[in-house]
């Protein structure tokens, strides 16, 4: 079902895919496309994979094919028109959990290339709003390349898919190929992937060494590795490194060749509910009352 909402004197438009006479205290999926994408472009790339994630999910329209993220360095007119999207987020939450008896702390986000920005966003900038994120081909932008470096740590479980061939955003990190930058307006540092995760591990708290496992499979010259960093009453950060993917996202629907080989050994709807407990409704992580963190902002 295709719905709007008033945000900033815009009108603002969703899909929701989810009876709003469900079962009461439902899980409730946001998820944010990459650049140049609408929620329904969105939708068929991922051949319909999240629709199945159980409770609602909910596709998000970003202004003009883009998510006004924290990259210092966007100039997309999401962010030259100054689009408050984190406001758009917080009203799509408060209408599902009216219209649809979504729990208001079972809320979990999803976001591919910019959208895997704007997920970054709200987990500095609005972490009460969300349970949990995963970002897909997308990394930390470098500390003097992220508009929220000062936010405290607000820790929570945060999964990362990337591709190794990645041909748009780097597993490697650095900056964006000329031709990129000029195509998604889009500038500066990033982080790697694996540094990406060390930092999200860093703001949970979590001081014991990661642990590395090669997934089963390797067709068509791509292969999958997870590296998990778990530590008790921390929430745990997990990277899937897709060895020879590209800008995809892997599972059943295949993208252009042009972005790079798309893994389909595993299923990213598979691995996000499994990693927050989708099928089973299970325990959000909550910090014992005991304890904060410290870790640094990094």
């Amino acid at each position: 079902m295709r719905d709007s909402i008033e945000v900033g004197g815009r009108t603002r438009s969703f899909t929701v895919v989810g009876p709003a006479d469900g079962e009461a205290g439902r899980d409730l999926i946001l998820i944010f496309h990459g650049s140049r994408q609408t929620a329904a472009k969105h939708r068929a790339f991922t051949g319909g994979m999240f629709d199945a994630l159980g409770g609602v999910v909910a596709y998000l329209d970003g202004y003009r094919g883009n998510w006004n993220d924290a990259r210092r360095a966007s100039a997309f007119p999401a962010r030259r028109d100054d689009i408050d999207d984190v406001g758009f987020t917080r009203a799509v939450i408060d209408q599902l959990v009216r219209t649809h008896r979504i729990d208001p702390a079972r809320v979990f986000v999803i976001g591919y290339s910019n959208g895997g920005q704007m997920a970054m966003r709200l987990a500095h900038e609005v972490p009460e709003l969300i349970a949990g994120a995963t970002m897909i081909a997308a990394t930390m932008p470098a500390p003097d390349n992220f508009l929220l470096a000062g936010a405290p740590p607000a820790p929570m479980p945060m999964l990362l898919i990337h591709g190794t061939k990645d041909p748009i955003i780097s597993y490697q990190g650095g900056e964006l190929a000329w031709w990129a930058r000029s195509v998604f307006k889009i500038g500066g540092r990033s982080l790697s992937a694996p540094e990406t995760a060390a930092y999200f591990a860093a703001r949970n708290d979590i001081t014991a060494a990661p642990a590395t496992t090669k997934l089963p499979g390797g067709a068509n010259g791509t292969s999958v590795e997870l590296t998990e960093y778990r530590q008790e009453g921390r929430p745990p950060v997990a990277l899937y490194t897709v060895h020879g993917g590209g800008h995809t996202i892997p599972g059943p629907r295949r993208t252009p060749a042009v972005m790079g080989r798309t893994n389909q050994d595993v299923n990213t709807a598979d691995l996000i509910r499994d990693f927050f407990g989708l099928a089973t409704r299970g325990q959000i992580w909550e910090p014992p009352p005991s304890t904060a963190s410290s870790a640094p902002v990094v």
